[in-house]
C-alpha cells in the first residue's frame, strides 16, 4: 500500500495538469452532441398500430422489475435451504472475507475513478459543444461551449452509477454464491446428483436475472426520464463508469484468485496433503478467490458487457442515421430485443428444469454437463424464435415519407440470430478443447503419464492454439461473415433498381451488422451468466465440504438423520462434488469466449464513432483512404495495439507470480500438520492480505498504463489510434481465447486424474497440478481481463481522440505531440514498474 500512496498523488496531479493544458482548445465533439429523437414519444411501433416507442419502453420497466423479483425470490429460497452448521460456518467465513475484499476494492476503485472524472469534467465542462435548443437567424440550432455545471455533474453521476452497478451486482453474486456453496455441499450428502446440479444453477440464474434487469433498468431510466439532449452523454458516462468498474474488479479479482489458487494447490505437492486440506491456510483464500475472480469479476464484467454493447449500438444509430423516425424505430427495437432475453431465459430455465428433474431426480449420478448444455440450446432457440416474431411486428413495414421497406425485419433478425447462435455454438466448440470428455483434454493426461509436467504444459498450449483457430477464426469470423452477407441482400445490381438493403438507411451497414452480432451474443444473457456462475459454486462446494470436517463431527450420521432426515453417503458425496466441479470448469470455460467475443466484435461499432468524426460522416474521401495499411500511422498503430496485448498478458501474470511466491513462502512457514485439524483464522487472513496487496498493486500499474497509453496513442495521430484499437481488439481476441482454453484444458486434465483415474498424490497428479497452476493465470487472470481492457480503451478513447482532433484543428499540433510524448513516457514508467516493481527479487540480477 505504500507503493500506491506514493504514486497516486503524483499521477493524479500529472493527469489534471496535463488536461489543463488543453482546456483552451476549441472543441466540437460528436459524443457530446448525441441527441435522442423527439419521435420517441410519437412513433407507432406497429403493435396494434397505436403503441408508441415510449409506451413500449415503459412496459419494459415492468419486465425489469419481474426479473429483479425472480432473482430476489431465488435469493430467499437459497437462504432458507437446509445446511449443516459446520458447513454454514465455512461459507459465512468465506462471505465475510469476500465482502471485506470487495469493500477494499471499492475504495481502490474510487482512486482510479479520479482519473476518469478529471477527463470527463474537462472534456464536457470546458471543451464540448452541446445543443442549446435555441435557433439563430438562419434557423440553425445554436451550440453552447462547455456544458453547464449541473449537466457535467449528471454525466459524472452516471459514471458513478455505472461503477456502482458493477460493484453492486458483484456483491449480489458473492452473496448468492456463498449461500449456494454450503447448500450444495450439504445436499450432496444424500448421494443423489440432481441437487448438486440444481442449486448452483439456481444461484446462477438469480445472478443473471438481477444483473440484466439492473442494467436494463438504468438504461431505460436514461432514455425515458433524462432530457433527450443530455441522454447521449449520460449513456457515455454510464458506459465509461461500468467499464472502469469491470476492468478493475476483473483484473484485480483475476490476480487475487490465482495467487490464492496457486498458493493452495502447490501445497498438495510440497506436503502431500489432500485437496482443500483444512490445515492449509491458503484454502480459505482460495475460496475467497473463487468468488473474487470467478464471481465478482465475471458479474462486473457481464454487467459492463451488456451495457457497453448497447451504448455502442445507440451511439451508432444516433451518429450514422439521419432520419429521426428510423432512429426511433431501431432504438426501441434494440431495447425490446434486450427485454426479450429476460423473458426467454426465464422460460427456458423453467422448461429445462422440468425435464431435468423428471430425468435426473432419482439418479445417483449423471453427466452434469448434459442439462447445462440443453439449457443453453433451449434458451438460444426460444430467443431466436422470439426475435423473428417480435421483429416482424415491430419492423415489418418501415415507411418514412416515400421510403418503404418490408423485408428489413428479417434481415435484422437474422443478423442478431448469428450472434445468438454464437452464444450456443461457441460453448460447443470450446468444450472440444476444455471438457473432461474432450480428446484434447485426454491428450493432456496421456502426455503427462510419461512426459510429466513438461509434456502436460506443451499439450495444453497445443489445445489452446488449436482452439484460437476454431473459436476465433472459424466460428466467430464465420458468423460475422454471414452477417455481412445479409447486409448485401437488396443492394441494387442495375441502375434504377430499388435499394432494400441495410445500406439504404445507414452508411457502413456492415459495421452495424457486427454490432448486432455482438448484441446477439448476449441474446440469452441470464443463461450465459448462469452457466458461468455455476463454476465458482461447484468449486466452493467441494472446498466447503472439506473445510467443514463434516465426516469428523461427533455422531454426525445420527445428527444428519435426526435433524435433516438423511442417510449420509460421504464417499458418494465427495465423488459427486468432484465431478460437478469438472462440469463447472467446463462451463466457466465456455462462457469466456462469448464475453471476449462481444468485446472484440462490439468494439468495431464503437470505433465507428471515431471514424465518423475523422471522415466528416464518411464524406471525406482523403480521410477514408487513411484508414488503410497503406497509411503508415494506421499500420503502426495496429502493431502498437498488438504489442500492448502482450505487455498486459505479461504484467497480469507477473503480479500473480510474485503474489503466489509470497503466499507460498508464508504458507510453507506457517503450515502446521501435527496436532491441529484446521489452520488458524489469523494465518488464513494473512494469506488473503497478501493476495489483496498484490492484486491492488498489479491493477494500479495496469490501469495507469492503459489510461496513459490510450491518451498517448490518441494524441500521436487519430489514424494511429484507430489502428491501435483494431490491433488491440483483433490480437486480444486470439490471445484471450488461446489462454482461456489452454487453461481450461489443464484444469480438467487434473480433474480427470482426480475423479476418473483416482490417482491423487501420484507423480501423474503432480504433473497435472503443475499444468493447472500454469493455466490458472492464463484462464482466470490474463484472458478474461482482456475483455474489459479492450472496451475501456475504446470507450475512453472516444473522449481522448476528440481532444486530440480538436487540437489539430486549432493549430496546436506541436503541443499535441508534446503531450503525446509525455503521456507515452508516463505509460512506460508504469510498464517498467509492472515488472521491476512487481518482481520477486534476486540480488544477483542487474538488468
Amino acid at each position: 500500500m505504500r507503493y500506491l500512496t506514493r504514486w497516486k498523488g503524483l499521477t493524479i496531479a500529472l493527469t489534471v495538469g496535463l488536461l489543463l493544458a488543453v482546456v483552451a482548445t476549441p472543441a466540437m465533439a460528436s459524443e457530446a452532441k448525441l441527441k435522442l429523437p423527439e419521435e420517441l414519444t410519437t412513433a407507432k411501433m406497429y403493435l396494434g398500430g397505436t403503441t408508441t416507442g415510449h409506451t413500449l419502453l415503459l412496459w419494459g420497466l415492468g419486465i425489469c422489475v419481474l426479473g429483479l423479483l425472480f432473482g430476489v425470490g431465488i435469493y430467499a429460497q437459497l437462504k432458507k435451504m437446509p445446511v449443516h452448521k459446520c458447513m454454514l460456518e465455512v461459507s459465512e467465513l468465506i462471505y465475510v472475507t469476500c465482502k471485506t475484499y470487495l469493500f477494499t476494492q471499492a475504495k481502490f476503485l474510487m482512486i482510479l475513478w479520479v482519473f476518469i472524472t478529471a477527463a470527463i469534467v474537462f472534456y464536457f465542462g470546458f471543451l464540448a459543444e452541446y445543443p442549446t435548443g435555441q435557433l439563430n437567424s438562419a434557423g440553425e440550432e445554436i451550440m453552447g461551449k462547455g456544458f453547464p455545471a449541473w449537466k457535467v455533474g449528471m454525466i459524472v453521476g452516471f459514471s458513478l452509477v455505472g461503477m456502482a452497478g458493477s460493484a453492486a451486482v458483484a456483491w449480489f453474486g458473492i452473496r448468492v454464491n456463498t449461500f449456494a456453496n454450503s447448500r450444495t455441499a450439504h445436499a450432496s450428502l444424500k448421494g443423489f446428483g440432481y441437487p448438486c446440479y440444481a442449486i448452483p444453477l439456481k444461484a446462477g440464474m438469480s445472478i443473471g436475472m438481477v444483473l440484466i434487469s439492473v442494467e436494463l433498468l438504468i438504461m431505460l431510466a436514461i432514455i425515458l426520464f433524462i432530457d433527450r439532449t443530455l441522454a447521449g452523454p449520460c449513456f457515455i458516462g454510464f458506459a465509461i463508469g461500468e467499464s472502469l468498474g469491470a476492468a478493475a474488479l476483473r483484473v484485480a479479482g483475476g490476480i487475487f484468485t490465482k495467487i490464492a489458487d496457486i498458493g493452495s494447490d502447490l501445497m498438495k505437492i510440497v506436503f502431500k496433503i489432500k485437496e482443500d486440506d483444512a490445515r492449509n491456510p491458503g484454502v480459505i483464500a482460495d475460496c475467497v478467490g473463487d468468488n473474487a475472480g470467478d464471481s465478482v469479476g465475471p458479474s462486473a464484467d457481464g454487467f459492463e458487457t451488456y451495457g457497453v454493447t448497447g451504448v455502442a449500438l445507440i451511439t451508432f444509430i444516433l451518429l450514422a442515421i439521419n432520419d429521426p423516425m428510423i432512429q426511433t424505430k431501431l432504438l426501441v427495437w434494440i431495447f425490446v430485443m434486450r427485454l426479450l432475453m429476460v423473458v426467454t431465459s426465464g422460460l427456458a430455465y423453467f422448461i429445462n428444469e422440468a425435464f431435468a428433474k423428471a430425468r435426473y431426480l432419482t439418479k445417483r449420478s449423471f453427466n452434469f454437463e448434459a442439462p447445462l448444455t440443453s439449457l443453453v440450446w433451449l434458451a438460444s432457440i426460444l430467443s431466436i424464435i422470439a426475435t423473428y416474431v417480435v421483429s416482424y411486428f415491430m419492423m415489418g413495414n418501415i415507411t418514412v415519407g416515400t421510403y418503404a421497406n418490408t423485408d428489413l425485419w428479417w434481415k435484422l433478425a437474422t443478423i442478431i440470430t448469428c450472434g445468438t447462435l454464437a452464444g450456443a455454438i461457441i460453448p460447443e466448440v470450446t468444450k472440444i478443447f476444455t471438457s473432461v470428455h474432450a480428446r484434447h483434454v485426454r491428450e493432456v493426461v496421456t502426455a503427462s503419464k510419461e512426459g510429466g509436467a513438461s509434456l502436460n504444459i506443451l499439450s495444453g498450449l497445443t489445445a489452446g492454439n488449436f482452439s484460437a483457430f476454431w473459436v476465433g477464426g472459424v466460428t466467430i469470423a464465420g458468423l460475422m461473415a454471414i452477417a455481412y452477407l445479409i447486409t448485401l441482400i437488396g443492394v441494387p445490381v442495375n441502375p434504377g433498381d430499388v435499394n432494400s438493403s441495410l445500406s439504404s438507411i445507414m452508411p457502413a451497414s456492415a459495421i452495424f451488422a457486427f454490432g448486432l452480432v455482438a448484441f446477439g451474443f448476449l441474446g440469452m444473457g441470464p443463461v450465459t451468466i448462469a452457466v458461468d456462475s455455476y463454476g465458482p459454486v461447484t468449486d466452493n462446494a467441494q472446498s466447503v465440504y472439506e473445510l467443514s470436517l463434516i465426516e469428523e463431527q461427533p455422531d454426525i450420521k445420527a445428527d444428519l438423520k435426526q435433524n435433516f432426515g438423511m442417510d449420509a453417503d460421504f464417499t458418494q458425496a465427495k465423488m459427486l462434488l468432484e465431478e460437478n466441479d469438472g462440469a463447472g470448469n467446463t462451463f466457466k470455460a465456455t462462457a469466456k469466449p462469448v464475453l471476449i467475443g462481444t468485446a472484440v466484435v462490439g468494439s468495431t461499432t464503437m470505433v465507428f464513432s471515431i471514424i465518423m468524426l475523422l471522415t466528416d460522416g464518411l464524406t471525406n474521401q482523403l480521410a477514408i483512404s487513411n484508414l488503410s495499411i497503406l497509411h503508415a500511422p494506421f499500420l503502426l498503430g495496429m502493431i502498437m495495439g498488438a504489442a500492448v496485448i502482450y505487455w498486459f498478458s505479461g504484467a497480469s501474470c507477473q503480479a500473480v507470480i510474485t503474489g503466489a511466491y509470497r503466499a507460498v513462502e508464508f504458507i510453507k512457514q506457517n503450515m502446521k500438520l501435527e496436532g491441529v485439524t484446521k489452520a488458524s483464522v489469523e494465518d488464513s487472513k494473512k494469506v488473503v492480505a497478501i493476495c489483496t496487496q498484490y492484486a491492488q498493486a498489479g491493477m494500479f500499474n495496469i490501469f495507469l498504463t492503459v489510461f496513459f497509453m490510450t491518451l498517448a496513442t490518441a494524441f500521436i495521430d487519430a489514424y494511429f489510434f484507430v489502428g491501435f484499437l483494431i490491433g488491440l481488439a483483433v490480437v486480444g481476441l486470439f490471445q484471450a481465447i488461446f489462454m482461456a482454453n489452454a487453461g481450461g484444458a489443464w484444469d480438467n486434465a487434473k480433474k480427470i486424474v482426480e475423479t476418473e483415474l483416482r490417482m491423487k498424490g501420484t507423480p501423474l497428479h503432480d504433473a497435472t497440478v503443475v499444468g493447472d497452476t500454469v493455466g490458472d493465470p492464463f484462464k482466470d487472470t490474463s484472458s478474461v481481463a482482456l475483455n474489459p481492457i479492450i472496451k475501456f480503451s475504446t470507450l475512453f478513447g472516444l473522449l481522448a481522440v476528440e481532444l486530440a482532433i480538436q487540437m489539430t484543428k486549432s493549430g496546436n499540433v506541436t503541443l499535441q505531440h508534446i503531450l503525446a510524448g509525455v503521456f507515452f513516457l508516463i505509460a512506460l514508467v508504469f510498464i517498467y514498474r509492472s515488472f521491476y516493481s512487481m518482481r520477486i527479487g534476486d540480488d544477483s540480477a542487474t538488468h
